[in-house]
């Protein structure tokens, strides 16, 4: 393959595919963290040392629902889905099909980054908030959230960075976005230049969300600090 240097300096070709790829990631991480949120909140409540323990629930949501849906590789599952994606969005391709499987995929990953973060409060913090008569939503609203706050913030840069490589994935089968850059525009077409610019975009993007994710949870201890 003919290496055009020319045509590799050009990044402003990758600017839709780019807008494509945040689009998907951003909206998927706002729905699995609507999906995730209350299950991750759910495993820690519902297990035996929870506020509210519950066995049921618990081996519920975490062998059923959080589990086996883990253990699905993503590229499977987004095939398996894109009939749901077809049913919603009356389409089986591009961008805006493959936020459902991107959303539903993680989903599971925001709940057990939840489910972890929230188990690293300090357990005097909810005992001394149960002795004081707080109700299970104050203590998990009012202690427990805003304590585990910094690791929630490390998690979902975490959710972030591992969509992007998701929607990698989900570009190379029709997905649209820098994956579909990469694999469909520069490697099945013999145009290696477009396959660097899209991998430089996609380094550059994580390197971003790192460094914001990374500073908010510095601000963060920081603050904590003080106080």
């Amino acid at each position: 393959m003919k290496f055009d240097w020319i045509k590799f300096l050009q990044f402003q070709n990758m600017l839709i595919p780019l807008w494509e790829t945040i689009y998907m990631v951003f909206i998927s991480t706002i729905i699995a963290l609507i999906i995730g949120l209350p299950i991750g909140i759910l495993l820690v409540t519902s297990d035996e040392k929870g506020v509210k323990p519950n066995k049921t629930i618990h081996k519920l949501l975490d062998m059923i629902i959080v589990n086996i849906t883990r253990s699905i590789p993503f590229i499977i599952l987004m095939v398996l889905l894109i009939p749901l994606s077809r049913l919603l969005v009356h389409k089986s391709y591009g961008s805006i099909a493959f936020i459902i499987p991107l959303s539903l995929g993680s989903a599971p990953f925001v709940a057990r980054i939840i489910e972890g973060a929230l188990k690293e409060v300090n357990e005097g913090l909810i005992e001394a908030s149960k002795s004081m008569g707080a109700t299970a939503s104050e203590i998990i609203f009012k202690v427990m959230i805003p304590e585990a706050m910094p690791a929630l913030v490390h998690g979902m840069t975490l959710t972030l960075i591992s969509l992007i490589g998701y929607s990698a994935m989900a570009g190379s089968i029709g997905g649209g976005g820098l994956g579909n850059a990469a694999v469909i525009d520069g490697y099945q077409r013999s145009k290696p230049e477009i396959m660097w610019q899209a991998t430089i975009v996609i380094i550059v993007l994580v390197q971003i969300i790192q460094f914001i994710g990374n500073s908010i949870v510095k601000i963060l201890m920081n603050k904590r600090k003080r106080v």
